[in-house]
């Protein structure tokens, strides 16, 4: 056999074995987050713009596994569960869909668009998880939210939300659904607080 042969000969019986040892893809259920069906608000829809910015996260959060803390300061994920986002934008979009069931902020935009507007809300998603504990297993999150003049930049206000609920099914499907129902409660106070501010600060610029 001459030597270019048995170079090939080991390069096929090393592919071979590369092969067998890679880890097999993960079969994952993919889930997304439920939505409710809100109620337009009656109110008069506000003058201002309003863009709604991804919140900033940990890595733990930047991936679109669904995070869990099973005791203590110990961070994980659901195995063979994924969300069809990370959560930050699983977030965001839920927010400015909220906003446009509620209708009080008609004149709405994304970070993706990049587009000019009176103001943005920003802020940083502390969790997005079910926890344990003694009491059980319970489904939070917990939202560092500011408000910021689109122009300057310069935070007008800010607010820190936590919406926690307890489950009694332990369940992957039974948690995503409790995370559907605090994100509901938190889209409440969110917008309502996004609301009051705005017009706040735009009373005083008139």
């Amino acid at each position: 056999m001459s030597l270019a042969s048995r170079l090939t000969l080991a390069l096929l019986i090393s592919l071979s074995s590369a092969c067998s040892i890679l880890p097999k893809a993960e079969n994952a259920e993919v889930y997304r987050l439920p939505a409710a069906v809100a109620a337009s608000s009656t109110s008069v829809p506000v003058s201002w713009s309003l863009r709604v910015n991804k919140p900033l996260a940990s890595d733990i959060f930047n991936v679109p596994r669904i995070a869990v803390v099973p005791q203590g300061n110990q961070i994980s994920s659901y195995k063979g569960a994924r969300w069809t986002d990370p959560a930050p934008t699983l977030l965001r979009n839920r927010i400015l869909d909220a906003f446009q069931r509620d209708g009080r902020v008609p004149r709405l935009s994304a970070d993706d668009s990049n587009l000019q507007a009176d103001y943005e809300l920003v802020g940083e998603l502390q969790a997005f998880q079910s926890e344990y504990t003694a009491q059980g297993i319970s489904v939070v999150i917990r939202l560092d939210a500011r408000l910021v003049e689109g122009r300057t930049q310069r935070i007008l206000a800010s607010r820190h939300f936590e919406v926690r609920q307890p489950q009694a099914d332990k369940e992957v499907p039974a948690v995503v659904s409790g995370l559907g129902q605090v994100s509901d409660q938190l889209m409440a106070q969110l917008l309502d607080w996004t609301v009051a501010q705005g017009n706040r600060y735009q009373a005083k610029n008139q």
